[in-house]
Formats: C-alpha cells, sequence, structure tokens
C-alpha cells in the first residue's frame, strides 16, 4: 500500500534495497536515482553525493546498482545499509532527476524500499502530480530516538538534478559559456598631467637614539608546516549515450585520463522464458543455468596480445599487463553487480586496442531473447552507455565496444554487434577473426 505524502514508517537498521520505478513507453524520458548524505540538511563535502558519476559512498553505506528495463518498467536502484552510515549523518535524501524531459511525462513513478535480505517491502510512495519538475526529492531516512525511519516527501524542482544538488550544498562543475558578444574596446584614459609641487628648504633633524638591543631567547624547533588539503573537484553531472548516429566518444574530453574504467553490463530476459527472471551484469534463470560470460580482447602498444576471460582462469591483471582484469565468475546469480571489468587507464599509453565483448557459456541458444545495455563507468569522468539492437540471427557472441588508443587518446567505440559462429569454431574465435586479432586458440575449461 501506498504511504500518503509526509507520512512516515519505522524501517530495519539493516541493508534496504530503494528503487525508483516508472512505466517505459514512446516519448517517456530516461530517470536516474541519487542519494545525498545530510549532517544538519547539508552535505558535508560533494562526497556525500551518490548517482550515476559517483556510484559509492566512501563509507559504503550508500551504492548506486543501476537500471533495469523490462516488461514495460524501468526501475533504477540503490542500496542503502543503515548500519553502515556514519555516526555524524542525520539524512538520507532519496532523489529523482529527469533526462530529456519532464515528471510530467513519465508515468506511474513510485520509490519502493524493500529488505535486502527478505525482500519484503517495508515502505512504499507513489508519486502524482508531476508537471514541468525535472528532479524530485521522493523520500528520506531519517534518525529518530537511535532508530531509523523513512518519510515519504514528493518535493518537485524544475532547475534539475543540479538545482537539487546545490540545494543540498554540491558544488556542480558547470561548463564555461562563451560570450554572446564581444565587448567593445575602451581605451585607457591617460591621467591628467600635473605640475610638480614647491620644494620645501630640507629640514635638519638630530641624529636617532638607537634602542639598546635585546637578544632574543633562544627559539624551539620550527612547527610542522601542514600541507594544504587537495581542493575538492566540483561534481560532475554529464553523460554519454552512444548511439548509431553518435557511436564513439572520446575518454579525454569526458575526463577519462586516469583511474579505474569498469565494464558493466545489465541484461534482461525479454520474452518467451517466463520462468526466469533477471540480475545486474546479465539475466538469471530461475530453472536453468544460464551463463554469460564477459571478455576482452587486447593488443598493447609493445605488440603483445591476449584474452582476459573466465574460461581458462585468464582473469588478467590490474597491476602488471594487460592491465585489465575481470572480477571472477559469477555462475550462481548470487551477486547483485553480476561480473565486471576493469580497466587501468594509469596505464593507457600502453593499450593499442581493447575489444569487450560478451560469449554465452551455457543455458542459451543464443542473444535473441535477452536485451542488455552497456555501461562503462570512468573513476574520473561521465559514464557512457549503450543499449544492444536486438539479435535476430543465432548469435552466441556479441562485441559491445572497441576502445582504441588514437593519438594517446582512447577513443570508445559502439559495436553492439552480434556474431554468428560456424559449426565447430569457438565464439572467441569467431571475434578474433571478425576485427583480426591474429591469436591462436586451444580448447579452455572453466
Amino acid at each position: 500500500m501506498s504511504m500518503p505524502k509526509g507520512s512516515n514508517t519505522p524501517v530495519p537498521t539493516a541493508a534496504l534495497r530503494v528503487e525508483l520505478g516508472w512505466r517505459s513507453g514512446p516519448g517517456v524520458p530516461d530517470a536516474d536515482a541519487s542519494a545525498l548524505l545530510l549532517a544538519g540538511r547539508k552535505v558535508r563535502s560533494d562526497s556525500d553525493f551518490v548517482f550515476y558519476n559517483q556510484p559509492a559512498h566512501a563509507s559504503g553505506a550508500v551504492r548506486h546498482e543501476g537500471k533495469r528495463d523490462g516488461g514495460g518498467r524501468v526501475t533504477d536502484t540503490l542500496l542503502v545499509d543503515l548500519a553502515r552510515v556514519e555516526p555524524a549523518i542525520e539524512t538520507v535524501v532519496l532523489a529523482a532527476s529527469a533526462d530529456g524531459g519532464t515528471f510530467g511525462q513519465v508515468p506511474d513513478l513510485y520509490i519502493e524500499v524493500r529488505d535486502a535480505g527478505s525482500h519484503a517491502v517495508v515502505a512504499r510512495f507513489d508519486s502524482t502530480g508531476a508537471s514541468v519538475e525535472t528532479a524530485f526529492v521522493l523520500g528520506e531516512f531519517y534518525r529518530r530516538q537511535g532508530a531509523w525511519k523513512f518519510r515519504a516527501v514528493g518535493q518537485g524542482y524544475s532547475s534539475g538534478l543540479e538545482g537539487l544538488a546545490t540545494d543540498f550544498g554540491i558544488t556542480v562543475d558547470e561548463p564555461q559559456q562563451a560570450p554572446s558578444a564581444a565587448a567593445p574596446v575602451t581605451p585607457p584614459v591617460a591621467p591628467p598631467v600635473t605640475a610638480p609641487p614647491a620644494v620645501a628648504p630640507p629640514v635638519t633633524m638630530p641624529p636617532p637614539v638607537a634602542p639598546p638591543v635585546t637578544m632574543p631567547p633562544p627559539a624551539g624547533p620550527p612547527a610542522p608546516v601542514q600541507p594544504p588539503a587537495p581542493p575538492t573537484a566540483p561534481v560532475r553531472l554529464s553523460k554519454v549515450t552512444l548511439t548509431k548516429a553518435a557511436p564513439a566518444v572520446s575518454l579525454a574530453k569526458q575526463g577519462g585520463t586516469s583511474g579505474a574504467l569498469r565494464v558493466n553490463l545489465n541484461w534482461e530476459v525479454r520474452k518467451q522464458f517466463s520462468g526466469w527472471g533477471s540480475k545486474r551484469g546479465r539475466a538469471v534463470a530461475l530453472h536453468a543455468d544460464l551463463d554469460l560470460d564477459l571478455c576482452a580482447l587486447y593488443e598493447l602498444t609493445d605488440g603483445s596480445k591476449g584474452v582476459v576471460q573466465a574460461l581458462g582462469n585468464a582473469f588478467g591483471s590490474l597491476n602488471r599487463p594487460p592491465y585489465i582484469h575481470l572480477d571472477g565468475d559469477d555462475r550462481t546469480g548470487a551477486v547483485a553487480s553480476g561480473e565486471n571489468l576493469t580497466v587501468n587507464l594509469d596505464h593507457k599509453a600502453s593499450f593499442r586496442r581493447i575489444l569487450v565483448f560478451v560469449t554465452i557459456y551455457e543455458g542459451a541458444r543464443s542473444f535473441a531473447d535477452l536485451h542488455a545495455t552497456v555501461t562503462l563507468q570512468p573513476q574520473y569522468g561521465a559514464p557512457i552507455d549503450f543499449s544492444l539492437d536486438e539479435c535476430t540471427v543465432p548469435s552466441t557472441v556479441c562485441a559491445l565496444a572497441l576502445i582504441t588508443n588514437t593519438g594517446g587518446d582512447l577513443i570508445v567505440q559502439r559495436e553492439a554487434r552480434y556474431l554468428v559462429p560456424e559449426r565447430g569454431v569457438s565464439p572467441q574465435r569467431t571475434v578474433d577473426h571478425a576485427y583480426g586479432w591474429g591469436m591462436n586458440w586451444t580448447p579452455g575449461r572453466k
């Protein structure tokens, strides 16, 4: 049952899954969930803002899980562990922002809080009556006498995510705007010429008497000089979506020049298999095993080539070549974040090209019944995402994105290319042949 606006209810001090949801359809803008951790109704620093560009709080109390699209509905999820919220934090604000429209165009908008363990619903608020708002505070967790409660808020903003963030003390990185017209140049004005003053006769003064010299006491050791605190970079709210019309983007232009680049897939079962559920990272069969493997072919500037994949336990490494790492092989569906591939951008000069692809290891014959969204999240910079086209061929391998080193800059190219292996040819060899990697392949096992 939906809570009335302004009402509150107790929630357990535990890990909670907060789901922002709405009904998808033509003309419906995208929306994004975010959270702000407040002390005295303001953030302590910009790091207390959790959203798509800053997906986890340093305390581990709040994490942005990402979107799922299926069954005519879209959800964006936050994981909030109230037991890990720092004592100074009094409120965790749960917000939403519209991307490419207003909330008057977003039907059936709601926020739902579930126990992350039992999945039981502990609170729900359906937001109605929106018009020109582009951001909303839908709800908040707050402390009261040592316990936590959830309040249904429903406060709208017409100034978008930027206005909502700055209202709570976030410093937003705004792009510089060129002036609309050149200002007229005013020539400098010369100072007026003034006649020199009359010179008075010199006055003879007695010489000054020097005071007695007193030696200061011996000084102790100098006080240590504290280095200045590093400046906090403003929060960047921009994000990039690759399409067929605009399939490529520069990582450098988006600020992704160092740190870790995280690659994640969000898979959804599209049709036919009504007994299947889904999880972030890949689809999960409830009554059958579906195992999708995230992989990467790489070529380094020294000429070495290879593959990072779960097959053959070739998980790679972040701190030595190939500077690419696969975070294990989740074959159970129990891990919410699924499989993730990480690229160390601190060694971007070592990369010549990287091809990220996904294969079906077992549990399905093709990608035809699956829908996927790919997200590349640089540690510093805007996230890059795109959806795959519908698969119309019996494909067991899909090339997702090609990253190439062009003049020292890494260019991300949307591939979204379904490939059909010939009889007896592995998916890996099929990708190799399509992109001219030229590697020798031998059978492997997990």
